[in-house]
């Protein structure tokens, strides 16, 4: 499922006393899903990387009560004492069998030890798939029995919505629109491969200011040279983009005819409008997308759709239907 159908999946079943076991490929943000689903809630949210862990950190460490002359354990400070959250054991396939067993009990019995896990908190597990050549142990049956298998995947469509709303560079977000394979290129022999995550980091650089042969080892760092090299030819086309400022302000621009600079373009101009969406310049960007590359205005359109844009009351929205409603049905 795509991470929007997976979001809303787990946060349903949280409301059951269930766990929960997320499947994907690494990099593609189980983990930031899992996080935003408690940030939402106003819940706590606990990580912990299994594939670090010794059995012990979990089940604690034995002590002697010399007062009753028996032996306890010593609960380990990280595991949560009170109130609401989620318990995510993340990595718990690529953690030995030593370590899941501690963990099995744990999931079975929300116990573990002297330790109880409160009733407030529900347990959430991710892990890689085995197919992507990770570091991983096959889940024991019973293990693999305690839990609700969620598979999730990666949706372009998806991303670039969550990439207009985290403020990613609209270069980077073109670029993924114009090669949606290179959103994710796994390769496990490489140190630096593109995900997700690694795009992320991309844009990072981007905003670090750095320029030249520095920006090329750096993005290459992030997702391999190949597609660094690439994604630098594609940004060379903002430099034949029209004025997006006095676009806004209504003065007439001309319209590109490449798709290239139009993906370009078009991500640029979402960007644009969702950093300052007034209804002024909402009617300015309609006339412009009345020019534009039919397929492209369609495709600026429904981004700024996904991202809350009410085009309802324009005007200009009215004649941009009857233009393209051909493309919609």
């Amino acid at each position: 499922m795509k991470p929007s159908q997976t979001i809303h999946t787990i946060d349903t079943l949280l409301a059951n006393d269930v766990a929960l076991f997320l499947w994907g490929s690494p990099g593609i943000g189980k983990s930031s899903i899992v996080k935003q689903i408690a940030k939402k809630r106003g819940i706590g949210f606990i990580d912990l990387r299994l594939s670090l862990l010794d059995p012990t950190d979990l089940k604690g460490i034995p002590f002697f009560d010399k007062e009753n002359r028996q032996a306890v354990w010593a609960t380990p400070s990280f595991l949560p004492k009170e109130g609401e959250g989620i318990l995510f054991l993340d990595e718990l396939n690529s953690a030995p069998p030593s370590v899941q067993a501690s963990a099995y009990q744990l999931i079975l019995d929300r116990a573990i030890g002297e330790y109880r896990l409160p009733d407030g908190w529900k347990i959430v597990a991710a892990g890689n798939n085995e197919e992507d050549h990770g570091i991983t142990y096959r889940l024991s049956a019973p293990l693999a029995n305690r839990f609700i298998h969620l598979h999730m995947e990666l949706d372009v469509d998806d991303w670039c919505d969550w990439a207009y709303k985290n403020e990613i560079d609209h270069r980077i977000i073109g670029y993924i629109r114009y090669k949606n394979e290179m959103l994710f290129q796994f390769q496990a022999e490489q140190k630096s491969f593109a995900t997700p995550r690694s795009w992320e980091f991309a844009n990072t650089v981007l905003a670090s200011g750095l320029e030249g042969v520095s920006l090329l080892d750096a993005l290459s760092g992030a997702v391999g040279e190949d597609i660094a090299v690439d994604f630098l030819n594609f940004a060379k086309v903002s430099d034949n983009l029209p004025d997006i400022d006095a676009l806004f302000k209504g003065e007439r621009q001309e319209y590109p005819s490449d798709d290239l600079t139009l993906y370009a373009l078009s991500s640029l101009l979402v960007s644009s409008y969702l950093a300052d969406a007034t209804k002024e310049r909402l009617e300015h960007l309609l006339r412009y997308l009345l020019g534009l590359k039919a397929e492209f205005s369609v495709l600026t359109v429904q981004e700024l759709q996904r991202n809350g844009i009410d085009m309802m009351d324009s005007a200009e929205f009215e004649k941009w239907i009857e233009k393209f409603s051909y493309l919609l049905a």
